[in-house]
């Protein structure tokens, strides 16, 4: 890990640094566009012929008839799977669902004013396809992540895409009864749920993380079928002056073993722990040599001027995963996709277990939006009713902004409406 000093002589190069890490991502995304440009193009355009090909050539497909995940698989995956590990994975698909059955928006209606009603339904949308990284490191905890928000929004049709499934993936889709179920990947994965071949009908959104060539797809089909967010490499900052040095490198290194390009920064005003944190991080990255890459090219130690700058820092950063020292520091968190207090709470603890989703915005993207929840997966329509009274009292407002933007037929359906005589509201 490099360690990066705010102020004095390293000041200038940290700001050319911390400038970067605002503008990270981009142009990864760039350089792999023209190859996934031709196989979106190829599936859009040639439906199961070319998804096939591509199935065969980058997911070890055998065949048309291999293509689907049958619920017989799925149910002798779940019996061959530990029972302890089946205990695992139903006691976080129960914290997820609880935390999404709260996140849910409700439908309501509300009189404003004499004659007039306002108010809002929910309704869930009509199909979302959920991809499952199943590479480096297959990820069951994905599929309860993506598939138990859509089932709380009450999605009626959810469908699962994964290449090269693991035992305990299609153990965690038979568990949550997810009866479509495809072993594809990559960018033709995603260019099948978002334009429908032959074998896959298209979906309304695509959401779930997947790596730069997914994300390129995701971002190719977006005016086409709606996606969640553009999810880039793991990022974890921990922003601390209390913490103890095990806990945080131990985080760290958790995070940075996803991918080499993964971002793992720890930012304090004390030069003590930030040497004993590079120093355990070094120690436990020993034998992993996925964290050992990402600390080494992307790992960073900020030593700031004072805690004000340290907190400025980590809002500029927003980073995907960050921990700070006590519920107190809530008051300064501005951007982050998810945040973890305090020594005991190990961010893997999130990935799997809390509740709150773990697929989160990553390259600067928490300035904007939060992780993954139920609200991806529903629709809010606008309702409104008035009254023949409450048009008299609103519509002469209306209808002189409507003049005034120079919207005569605006105007004159407004208008309609207050000349009309009071004994036909």
């Amino acid at each position: 890990m490099k360690l990066i000093r705010t102020h004095g002589r390293g000041a200038t190069n940290a700001a050319t640094i911390l400038a970067a890490l605002e503008q990270r991502g981009r142009a990864a995304l760039d350089s792999v566009l023209p190859a996934i440009s031709r196989i979106v193009a190829d599936v859009r355009r040639k439906g199961d012929r070319a998804l096939l090909g591509y199935a065969s050539k980058f997911d070890g497909f055998t065949g048309p008839d291999a293509l689907r995940v049958t619920g017989e698989e799925a149910s002798a995956a779940w019996d061959d799977t530990d029972p302890a590990l089946r205990k695992a994975i139903s006691t976080a698909a129960a914290q997820i669902r609880k935390f999404a059955q709260r996140q849910l928006p409700a439908s309501w209606s509300k009189t404003t004013a004499q004659g007039l009603t306002t108010g809002q339904l929910v309704r869930p949308l009509g199909s979302v396809g959920c991809y499952v990284p199943s590479g480096r490191h297959p990820l069951p905890s994905t599929l309860l992540m993506t598939v138990i928000p859509a089932q709380v929004a009450g999605v009626e049709r959810i469908v699962v895409v994964s290449p090269r499934p693991v035992k305990e993936t299609l153990a965690a889709a038979h568990l949550l009864g997810i009866t479509e179920f495809y072993r594809l990947g990559g960018a033709h994965a995603v260019a099948a749920l978002a334009y429908g071949t032959e074998s896959v009908r298209r979906v309304d959104k695509i959401v779930g993380p997947g790596n730069l060539y997914v994300t390129a797809a995701k971002r190719l089909v977006a005016f086409d079928c709606a996606i969640d967010m553009l999810a880039g490499p793991t990022e974890i900052v921990v922003t601390s002056e209390r913490g103890r040095a095990e806990d945080i490198a131990s985080d760290l290194v958790a995070q940075a073993e996803h991918d080499p390009e993964a971002l793992a920064i720890f930012i304090t005003t004390r030069s003590d722990l930030a040497r004993q944190v590079i120093a355990e991080a070094r120690a436990r990255s020993r034998g992993n040599p996925v964290a050992q890459s990402s600390l080494n090219r992307n790992g960073l130690v900020i030593l700031a001027g004072s805690t004000d700058e340290a907190r400025q820092i980590t809002n500029r950063i927003a980073p995907e995963h960050l921990t700070v020292d006590t519920a107190k520091d809530l008051d300064w968190v501005q951007s982050a996709g998810s945040v973890f207090i305090g020594r005991w709470s190990a961010q893997p603890l999130g990935d799997y277990i809390s509740g709150p989703n773990h697929t989160l915005p990553t390259g600067g993207m928490a300035r904007v939006r939060g992780g993954l929840s139920v609200n991806d997966f529903v629709k809010l329509i606008t309702v409104q009713e008035y009254s023949g009274q409450a048009v008299r009292e609103f519509g002469l407002h209306a209808e002189l902004i409507a003049e005034a933007e120079g919207l005569i037929a605006h105007a004159e359906a407004i208008r309609t409406r207050l000349n009309r005589r009071p004994a036909r509201d």
